[in-house]
């Protein structure tokens, strides 16, 4: 007993000599950081997740897995974040579909963005792209509104997510049209669709779909920006396709569970803000159409609030009928 006494006594003298938090946030350089991302390889979403997870190595030596759980609008993969243990390994990539838009779709979401996570950085925006299958009758989106005019509830829209829903919900309220929206796992699926021709048309991440277009797959009848996209330079803009002000984006950004201990969050906060300033990772979201999103955790989460209150908005306006 004495032995055991003599040996507790040492071990809490010597307790205050080490740095604070070693014993319980120690991360070894070889431990893998998780990045879970609620789409299938070939989203933008997951794009991002693994550029930053390759740069992230570079920084750290750490390894980084990117562990795609596609599927039931991104609540799969949110409840693998929220069972991993909160210790700075498991990063959530999400998007505006899981990070705001499901917020005004669904009356009883099973989580809570802005309570169970807690932001680190955003990455990247990338407008999305109308397109149609090539072999759609319509040539422009003029085409493609008069028909949906003429025939109110006929044609179908591909949702790759809960976001691309209310942008055709959005499409539908400005141009007074009754476009339907087929629910998809993710955007890869979605494109797969229009592309085979069982559905009229889709909302596209640009940087998913600009191989598919410029290889004749699909058909782009515009970009949803108020300019034209450098990677897809003879596609009109909304403005030139006929429906001015009217923008629908894609968004990325990480966030860890809420119960993350404050210095593994910041740590993890400042390694992606300075990959987010590196000059390459800018060239590689140019090249693929998007641009860089600048801001830490304080920005994310006010430009968080702002984008749930926007797509609260277009829901109640659209009569979206919450599930």
């Amino acid at each position: 007993m004495i032995r055991k006494c003599c040996l507790l006594a040492a071990i809490l003298i010597a307790a205050p000599m080490l740095p604070f938090g070693v014993a319980l946030a120690q991360e070894p350089a070889n431990h893998p950081i998780r990045f879970i991302v609620p789409f299938p390889p070939g989203s933008g979403t997951d794009t991002s997740a693994r550029y930053f997870g390759r740069k992230l190595t570079e920084l750290t030596g750490q390894p980084v897995v990117v562990d795609n759980k596609p599927g039931a609008n991104g609540f799969i993969a949110v409840q693998a974040v929220r069972q991993a243990p909160a210790d700075g390994t498991t990063v959530f990539v999400g998007s505006n579909s899981t990070l705001a838009v499901n917020v005004a779709l669904f009356k009883n979401l099973p989580y809570n963005p802005q309570v169970d996570f807690a932001p680190l950085s955003m990455m990247m925006r990338a407008p999305t792209v109308v397109v149609v299958p090539q072999q759609s009758p319509y040539k422009t989106l003029a085409d493609l509104i008069a028909a949906a005019k003429s025939q109110p509830g006929k044609l179908n829209h591909a949702g790759g997510s809960a976001g691309y829903q209310l942008m055709n919900e959005a499409l539908n309220e400005r141009a007074k049209v009754d476009i339907q929206n087929i629910p998809f796992k993710g955007a890869t699926e979605a494109l797969t669709a229009v592309a085979s021709g069982t559905v009229d048309l889709a909302f596209a991440d640009i940087t998913a779909s600009t191989e598919l277009i410029k290889s004749g797959k699909v058909r782009a009848l515009a970009v949803a920006s108020d300019r034209r996209a450098s990677v897809l330079p003879d596609v009109p803009h909304m403005g030139e396709a006929g429906l001015p002000g009217y923008g629908a984006y894609v968004w990325v950004g990480a966030m860890v569970s809420s119960k993350t201990p404050k210095p593994q969050a910041e740590r993890l906060a400042n390694l992606l803000a300075q990959i987010e300033r590196m000059p390459e990772t800018k060239a590689f979201y140019e090249r693929i159409g998007a641009e860089t999103m600048s801001g830490g955790a304080e920005e994310m989460r006010k430009f968080q609030a702002e984008e749930i209150e926007r797509w609260k908005r277009i829901a109640v306006k659209a009569k979206v009928q919450q599930e």
